[in-house]
């Protein structure tokens, strides 16, 4: 494992004791715009999907929290320090801060806490960000501008260092639209080591979160292209609150219409029967008749 010159092997510690003494959520600045990599469309809709998409068995929903495009704040040492991370999922903490507002940023001190997956989309001049010592020429995003080389600067650490050694998050994932290439790395006594991504779905599959993410293609919001989305064990995709919706709509109209087929059924059944008696009777008419025709009493027969 290689480290940024200068630094201590020790990853930082983002819970000291002194609390009291740091800045809080409303504190810390939310927006820096001079920050690279500002969002796109793309930037805008994955992080939904992931987030609408998501469903946790071991935990409740007012149990976890996800963000996207925030702020996490992460070395109590360096208060300002931070990483706006693309999205990321951290349990065990309240879904609405301290039980009565939404988050401004992620105070990694405050909420004694990390994130356990986060997620990384790339885009041009943040791939050496993003993958730190895992970069190569093949995740390069090509904008014909040049790309500064990040991961060479002492301070402040890239994402990577922050994830792997500040904060030793558990799984790391990498995708790019642009080749629909996705990396997963997980964090292990020596740090990240990449695993491999299976060809079919769940392409990742996160065991201590039950949960399995690959590439879906089809239309979210309207547009269609590879997203990554949510999945079972078995590859069968999550379905987002909107899809869910129309589901059970689905279902509801399709019970609706095979009651209104089973009444259709029953009348016609009954109207059956009530011909049929009333042919029976009309042959037992026409039968009486023609025996008292013959001079029979039909009472007698």
């Amino acid at each position: 494992m290689s480290y940024v010159k200068g630094r201590s092997l020790q990853p930082a510690d983002p819970f000291p004791g002194a609390l009291e003494s740091l800045p809080t959520m409303y504190d810390l600045p939310s927006e820096f715009p001079e920050e690279s990599g500002l969002p796109d469309e793309f930037h805008d809709l994955q992080p939904q999907l992931l987030s609408r998409t998501l469903s946790l068995v071991d935990y409740s929903r007012d149990n976890w929290f996800t963000g996207a495009d925030l702020n996490l704040y992460y070395d109590a040492s360096h208060p300002l320090w931070h990483k706006r991370t693309d999205w990321f999922l951290a349990v065990n903490v309240p879904r609405i801060y301290e039980g009565k507002d939404m988050r401004l940023s992620y105070v990694v001190w405050q909420e004694r806490q990390v994130p356990s997956v986060i997620i990384e989309f790339l885009s041009p001049r943040t791939e050496r960000e993003d993958l730190g010592r895992f970069y190569s020429e093949e995740d390069r995003v090509d904008d014909n501008q040049e790309i500064p080389d990040l991961a060479a600067s002492a301070e402040p650490p890239c994402k990577l260092d922050v994830y792997e050694n500040y904060l030793q998050v558990p799984h790391y994932i990498v995708y790019s639209r642009y080749s629909k290439r996705l990396r997963y790395f997980k964090w292990g006594n020596r740090g990240y080591e990449e695993q491999s991504v299976r060809a079919e779905n769940p392409a990742i599959w996160l065991e201590d979160l039950a949960i399995g993410l690959g590439l879906w293609s089809g239309t979210f919001e309207g547009m269609p292209s590879s997203w990554l989305r949510w999945c079972d064990r078995a590859g069968n995709w999550l379905l987002t609150d909107t899809e869910r919706a129309e589901q059970e709509t689905k279902t509801a109209q399709q019970q609706a219409e095979a009651e209104r087929i089973a009444r259709e059924q029953a009348q016609q059944q009954a109207n059956a029967e009530r011909i049929a008696r009333e042919q029976a009777q009309q042959k037992a008419r026409r039968l009486a008749e023609r025996l008292r025709a013959l001079g029979i009493d039909p009472e007698d027969a």
